[in-house]
């Protein structure tokens, strides 16, 4: 059976570097650069560590001028857009700007008075650079409660200043670390705006439970069509972020471009280590871009039948499996050469 599709709302296409954001583009992935800002060897193994697994946008957050001042280093090492996460300091946007970022990530009405404002959109406008209006339940304005509508009403303020100065390359955001009052609150912006969002929700967790956490709310609101570019915000590795991003955007049939691993839980029958052979699998299809689906079986009796809306796939015996194209049996293969061979299968198709 396949997959609903899914009708995306129509938001306004923001181009943020070398590709774009919302409108037809394909949903993007991003994460946060999490070494120290002022080690440049360091933050570009890290970018392109998560690029290699599939990041399409990287975001630096800046304590200081010095840190400022790598972005420009940086981005001649990375091929992907960097975003500049600027908080309360004007200056630090200018300066992200002049070296080239490809995106800011601040709220206008943080950033001092009107003055400082007109200066950050001024050269925005210049380098053609966009701006993400990042509300977050944590650091709402005083007056404003932490509710679905009080997150779309401080949108609504910085949004207005924004196009008060005729600025409209924006993109929002509106995080809390709540599912409820996150999904929300991007229902109630979707049905007003039409600006491009970047989902996530914040402050989420671990590995484990926080892409429990984010799979549920993302997910939600990307089935609603609702949603243009995603962040899985996890107290771990930007490449654990990434894979899960991917991981529900491929659940979803939003990205065509990569594989999908089906596997059986197990059970009794089992007679092979196919825990491990899974788990072989699955890190090798991070790096292929083929949009297939491959099967890990646990028995040979049901496997071939119970995967064959599968490309191709594997069902292990005792120390024996069968692969399988189509729901097919083309070959037995020995335990041990269970992965090399399904790998060569799949490099096959």
């Amino acid at each position: 059976m396949k997959f609903m599709n899914i009708s995306r709302k129509l938001t306004k296409k923001i181009k943020v570097g070398n590709i774009f954001i919302g409108g037809d583009a394909p949903i993007t992935v991003q994460t946060m650069v999490k070494a120290d800002a002022h080690d440049i060897k360091k933050v570009v193994s890290q970018i392109k560590e998560a690029q290699k697994y599939g990041c399409d946008i990287i975001r630096m957050g800046v304590l200081d001028m010095e840190s400022v001042k790598n972005f420009g280093l940086i981005k001649k090492q990375i091929n992907i857009p960097i975003v500049a996460d600027i908080h309360l300091n004007y200056k630090f946007a200018l300066e992200a700007i002049r070296q080239g970022v490809d995106k800011l990530r601040i709220n206008p009405g943080n950033i001092g008075d009107i003055s400082h404002v007109r200066e950050v959109v001024k050269l925005a406008k210049e380098y053609k650079v966009p701006i993400r209006i990042g509300i977050n339940g944590g650091s709402l304005e005083k007056d404003i409660p932490l509710t679905p509508e009080g997150l779309v009403q401080s949108a609504s303020r910085h949004i207005k200043i924004l196009e008060d100065l005729n600025y409209d390359q924006i993109i929002v955001s509106l995080k809390t670390s709540d599912i409820n009052t996150t999904v929300q609150a991007y229902q109630l912006f979707s049905e007003q705006y039409d600006y491009p969002v970047h989902l996530g929700i914040t402050e989420a967790g671990t590995n484990y439970a926080g892409t429990i956490k984010s799979s549920i709310g993302i997910g939600t609101l990307l089935l609603q069509g609702i949603g243009d570019t995603i962040r899985v915000s996890l107290t771990s590795s930007p490449v654990d972020e990434i894979k899960a991003g991917i991981e529900i955007l491929k659940q979803l049939n939003l990205k065509k471009d990569s594989p999908t691993l089906v596997s059986c839980p197990t059970c009794s029958r089992t007679q092979y280590d196919m825990f491990t052979l899974a788990n072989q699998v699955e890190k090798f299809l991070l790096t292929i871009k083929k949009p297939i689906k491959v099967a890990v079986m646990g028995c040979i009796v049901n496997g071939p039948g119970e995967a064959k809306e599968a490309d191709c796939g594997i069902a292990g015996g005792k120390n024996c499996g069968v692969l399988f194209k189509k729901g097919e049996i083309i070959k037995t293969v020995t335990e041990k050469d269970m992965f090399k061979e399904l790998v060569n299968l799949i490099n096959s198709l």
